[in-house]
């Protein structure tokens, strides 16, 4: 039979590893679009993934904010005239990852496919870097401003 003060210590190790996981599971990706050379991985990522859809130079498809004839909103840019520079990085991976119901309303079609069965979490990163890379200073002063960068 265990003491008591064993069984005690065991359940806070076992709480601990609980909130050490938990945690790990939650935590926000770090998309350091200054890492050059996570930048770089980046580009041919986005290339190969990305800009088929949102453009070779970011610019997304044309008349981005109006819905198509089947009801989706086309592809939108990811320089700084469009919205993706206003989400936090863990949307933005989620997003990338998932799809895009994770954060839309109930009912949303997009054609954004989810890459999580495609790229490699450190690829995804490596994409976002090199977007987040071209964006001008101005849009990574907002973000700082707003706890994002």
């Amino acid at each position: 039979m265990m003491k008591r003060s064993t069984l005690g210590f065991l359940a806070f190790v076992a709480a601990l590893v609980a909130g050490a996981v938990a945690w790990w599971m939650t935590r926000e990706p770090s998309i350091d679009h200054t890492d050059r050379a996570l930048v770089a991985r980046g580009e041919p990522l986005y290339k190969q993934h990305c800009a088929s859809c949102h453009g070779a130079r970011l610019e997304g498809q044309p008349d981005w904010q109006s819905r198509n004839a089947q009801g989706k909103l086309p592809a939108p840019p990811h320089d700084d005239t469009g919205h993706t520079w206003h989400h936090d990085d863990t949307v933005l991976f989620e997003v990338t990852k998932y799809g895009i119901t994770r954060h839309a309303p109930p009912g949303y079609q997009s054609d954004m496919p989810a890459f999580g069965k495609t790229m490699t979490d450190d690829e995804i990163v490596a994409t976002l870097a090199y977007i987040k890379s071209r964006w001008s200073p101005g849009v990574h002063e907002k973000r700082a401003a707003a706890g994002m960068d």
